[in-house]
């Protein structure tokens, strides 16, 4: 099986570092952007299997940048998670109202993310 291509949009480098770090080591591929408007143009040029998406980016945010991901039909299959550190039921509800198909909360524990990113990946998405 072909390594899984993994784009983690975040715009704090040490979430970021975290993030690449364990799923690096777990065998994944890691793309990384720091800004909605990069993960919109790496998701496209990218081909991901999975993208991990915080909510609170500069520019463009999460919502929005999923909204564009979502436009083009390539990445219509792809799932995409949201990272957050609002952890209340009406920010879960939103991100699900969004489209995103799966919710994920900060700080990320990088003992259980491998498990997580694998299942969504297997599941589709679907949470």
């Amino acid at each position: 099986m072909s390594q899984r291509r993994i784009l983690v949009v975040e715009d704090n480098p040490k979430n970021l570092k975290l993030v690449r770090d364990v799923l690096t080591f777990s065998g994944y591929e890691v793309i990384e952007a720091s800004s909605g408007e990069d993960g919109v143009r790496l998701a496209e040029e990218a081909c991901p299997d999975l993208i991990l998406m915080d909510l609170q980016l500069p520019g463009i945010d999460g919502a929005e940048a999923l909204r564009q991901i979502r436009v083009n039909d390539k990445n219509h299959g792809v799932p995409v998670v949201a990272v957050t550190a609002f952890a209340m039921n009406e920010d879960r509800a939103r991100a699900y109202a969004s489209g995103f198909n799966g919710y994920v909360e900060k700080p990320i524990s990088a003992r259980s993310l491998p498990q997580m990113v694998e299942d969504f990946l297997t599941m589709g998405g679907s949470t």
